[in-house]
């Protein structure tokens, strides 16, 4: 009998049964079974290739990892710097630099960048984020001499044409225009600015409509110029190339780039956690985007795998609280989650879900229920184990490509974390403890210093608050934020 035919087999014995000896009509209804579903299945072996790092003459510092796997090669050049170095009061010049960096050099069009990657096949990309900026490439083993010298000229040579320029701004703020009515989006923004105050963190990385409209070349080319220094930079070279090849090639390409003066960027307070609910009024909204969190531990903390644990148990993949009280048990919403937000210098976490306009009190009590009872309750050792089963099992599909093998070597390079950081991940997975999960809940969450956010229609729900405790509340118009001032609010006075 074949394995997969037994359920079949199994079902024509019971009705049988069933025909053969019926059952009193008040025993038609049967239990379903009460056992746990089987434990997971014990993880693959998951070896991660071997690299080795060295820095060049000015300072660049090069990771090469041999992964010949398949005959293509990764290229992935991080800039220590990113929309937290944006200049005072113009947000949004980092990601507009990303933007243009591929959108023409002093040596080539954007449409001679295009042309040349697609003849070989390859994909160049860039972006930025808080911390750093980027430039990727892509290409099959016989065009990694040109793939290298193409992601060179993009981050080295910039021509910050005008017109190109102000296609980006265009496209940028009109993408802020679309955004703006976008209740996740808006939640998102206000939430970070509620954690990280005025620090860069909280700053919106893509700008607003006004600072975008302010950011003028000189900004670009300074920002250029300060921070797109060798000294400032991390080049990974992952796939099929030899330790030889990765090194000489940057060598021979990057290591005539002269080292720059590498100024420290100016030390930011972050605000002390205190509870705070704004509500963003959009009467049109028919549910309420929930956004609940504070400031945590940044990246590099020791404490971080085990307090990623207790979030990822809360809402995460693995286990997740708040999507079994939420949805499985109450029908309240679609889904839940909660997440750390760990960055180089400070840290944060963050509930969030979505819930009909008439039950968002009842949607944010229990959220904070599951809070407080994560920091009271110690976690028991089958639902540690499912988070833990959940990231350790899923470890391996982080490191089958070299783009996503060079995007956890460069973590620890970014991070400065230790060098074993990345082959001992299950082995340090598996050793957190219940007791960890405690200890870490309750130095990190702070049931009376929560950060809320709620977008959606408060005439609605704002009466509804008062019951959970909530006196203090600000409402601010949808129309009416301005995520530069300390009220969150538009001056009307101007």
């Amino acid at each position: 009998m074949k394995v997969n035919g037994g359920g079949a087999v199994i079902g024509l014995a019971l009705a049988l049964a069933a025909a053969l000896h019926p059952l009193p009509a008040q025993a038609q209804v049967r239990e379903w079974p009460s056992e746990r579903p089987p434990a997971p299945l014990a993880a693959h072996e998951a070896t991660f290739p071997p690299y080795e790092i060295r820095t060049l003459a000015n300072g660049m510092q090069v990771i090469a990892v041999l992964h010949h796997e398949q005959p293509v090669v990764s290229m992935r050049l991080l800039i220590r710097s990113g929309s937290a170095s944006d200049p005072q009061g113009k947000p949004g010049v980092a990601d507009l630099v990303a933007s243009l960096l591929n959108q023409g050099t002093t040596t080539r069009s954007s449409q001679e960048i295009a042309d040349q990657i697609d003849f070989i096949g390859g994909a160049l990309g860039a972006g930025a984020g808080s911390d750093l900026t980027f430039a990727n490439t892509l290409v099959m083993k016989d065009s990694f001499a040109l793939g290298m010298e193409l992601l060179n000229d993009v981050v080295r040579n910039p021509a910050f044409a005008a017109e190109e320029i102000d296609r980006q701004k265009e496209q940028a703020i009109s993408s802020l225009q679309v955004n703006s009515r976008d209740p996740a989006y808006i939640a998102d923004a206000v939430f970070n600015r509620l954690v990280y105050g005025f620090h860069p963190y909280g700053m919106p990385g893509s700008g607003t409509a006004d600072t975008i409209a302010r950011i003028s070349r000189d900004d670009l080319v300074e920002f250029h110029r300060r921070y797109f220094i060798p000294n400032n930079m991390v080049l990974a070279v992952v796939g099929d190339v030899t330790s030889d090849e990765a090194f000489s090639t940057a060598d021979r390409v990057f290591g005539n780039w002269t080292r720059g003066e590498l100024r420290p960027a100016l030390a930011a307070e972050l605000p002390a956690p205190t509870r705070r609910l704004v509500v963003i009024d959009k009467p049109d909204s028919v549910q309420t985007e929930i956004r609940i969190g504070s400031l945590a531990i940044p990246r590099k903390h020791p404490d971080y795998l085990a307090w990623d644990l207790a979030v990822k148990i809360l809402g995460g993949e693995g286990a997740n609280r708040l999507h079994q009280v939420l949805r499985s048990a109450r029908g309240l919403t679609y889904g839940a989650e909660a997440d750390t937000d760990a960055r180089k210098d400070a840290g944060a976490y963050v509930a969030q879900t979505d819930t009909r306009t008439e039950t968002t009190a009842e949607a944010l009590r229990l959220a904070l229920d599951e809070f407080t009872r994560l920091q009271r309750e110690k976690v028991g050792v089958r639902e540690l184990s499912e988070a833990q089963a959940y990231l350790s099992g899923s470890f391996p599909l982080t490191i089958e490509t070299p783009n996503e093998i060079a995007t956890q070597i460069l973590n620890v390079a970014f991070y400065e974390l230790p060098s074993n950081e990345v082959g001992t991940f299950r082995e340090r997975v598996l050793s957190v403890t219940p007791d960890d999960i405690q200890r870490v809940s309750r130095a990190y969450i702070r049931p009376d210093r929560l950060s809320i956010v709620l977008v959606g229609n408060a005439r609605q729900f704002v009466p509804q608050l008062a019951a959970l405790g909530f006196t203090n509340i600000e409402v601010i118009g949808v129309d009416q934020i301005d995520l530069m001032s300390p009220t969150l609010k538009k001056d009307t006075r101007r």
